[in-house]
């Protein structure tokens, strides 16, 4: 069996990740950006509410089921910010928003800090249409340290500067199968995973 899903961002980053770790279900994802659809509103101060948000949005444009990202990183030192102003970190300092000026921001306002612990955390939120009452939610959470100076040519963000002390490596530094299997992003999609074969599928689908 497969199935649309449109995926509320047009991160292709998260639209190749996201892909791939659910590709077991036979679901194709379609950014909502291939459908035309912009980008929703995003006012919350919590990953839930404003993934919540994208899903609802994204469904009722364009009248399948969605499935939203919000995602970010929580720097203990910062109080757990920046949270979800994660992709426009840098903006907050004068930097135009990109990956790379995110990096380098944060690695500045660290500078001299010795508490560098952080953890990268993804929500996902999935509904059959927009007003759907019951929708499925899927948290993953990893914790490391920022490091010095980006290591790493994998991945996207702050994956460069995400120090995993697991693997004593950066996220960057990992194949993509290593990272995508203990990420936070992918912890979140294999709870999902989880719930979409049991609620949104046949019995006996694989």
């Amino acid at each position: 069996m497969s199935f649309r899903i449109v995926l509320a961002s047009g991160n292709a980053g998260k639209l190749t990740e996201l892909q791939a770790m659910l590709q077991p279900l036979g679901v194709q994802l379609v950014a909502q950006s291939e459908l035309g659809i912009g980008e929703a509103p995003e006012p919350f101060r919590t990953f839930v509410e404003n993934a919540l948000a994208k899903a609802r949005h994204a469904a009722r444009e364009s009248g399948l089921p969605a499935l939203a990202d919000d995602a970010g990183l929580c720097v203990e030192a910062f109080g757990g910010l920046p949270g979800v102003d994660t992709a426009f970190y840098a903006t907050r300092f004068g930097y135009e928003k990109s990956d790379a000026n995110n990096v380098r921001a944060l690695l500045e306002q660290l500078k001299g800090q010795p508490n560098r612990r952080a953890a990268m955390v993804s929500t996902l939120v999935a509904v059959r249409s927009a007003d759907d009452p019951e929708p499925l939610i899927a948290t993953g959470r990893v914790a490391g340290e920022i490091a010095q100076e980006p290591a790493g040519s994998n991945g996207f963000g702050f994956d460069p500067v995400m120090y995993i002390p697991q693997f004593g490596r950066t996220f960057a530094q990992l194949p993509i199968e290593v990272k995508n299997a203990n990420s936070h992003r992918g912890k979140a999609a294999r709870l999902m995973m989880e719930q979409i074969r049991d609620r949104w599928l046949p019995a006996g689908t694989t």
